[in-house]
């Protein structure tokens, strides 16, 4: 059996393990989380070798490159070797604790709050 020159982004983004199941590929996708070649992809959109795939999950940027299209799910090791990570590296622990963190449950920021947001990220 020979393998498939393309397959589904979602299915490919599962297979290669980003995410636990398809339907939160699915789902991504769906959100416009998702973008092949800078462009916001559908589930069902297909990918070939040499494309781009740009995705946020874990709140983190991913970005990677397509070197063999798989549908089926396999091993972690043999799963590395379908794709290139171009992805940035993750933020130092200490930049990730220095950020507000609001706790859940914890209602709308007041104005005050918000101003204080805007003013802390750069946006004002």
């Amino acid at each position: 059996m020979s393998e498939p020159t393309s397959c589904r982004v979602d299915a490919w983004l599962w297979a290669i393990r980003l995410f636990k199941t398809r339907s939160m590929a699915a789902t991504a996708c769906r959100g416009g989380h998702v973008r092949v070649d800078d462009v916001t992809a559908k589930a069902a959109q297909t990918v070939v070798p040499g494309m781009r795939v740009r995705l946020r999950v874990d709140g983190r940027e991913r970005i990677v490159e397509v070197v063999r299209p798989i549908n089926k799910r396999v091993s972690a090791p043999v799963a590395a070797t379908c794709f290139i990570d171009h992805s940035p590296p993750p933020p130092p622990k200490e930049v990730l604790a220095s950020l507000p963190h609001r706790d859940r449950g914890a209602g709308r920021p007041t104005k005050r709050e918000r101003r204080d947001l805007d003013r802390l990220m750069g946006r004002e």
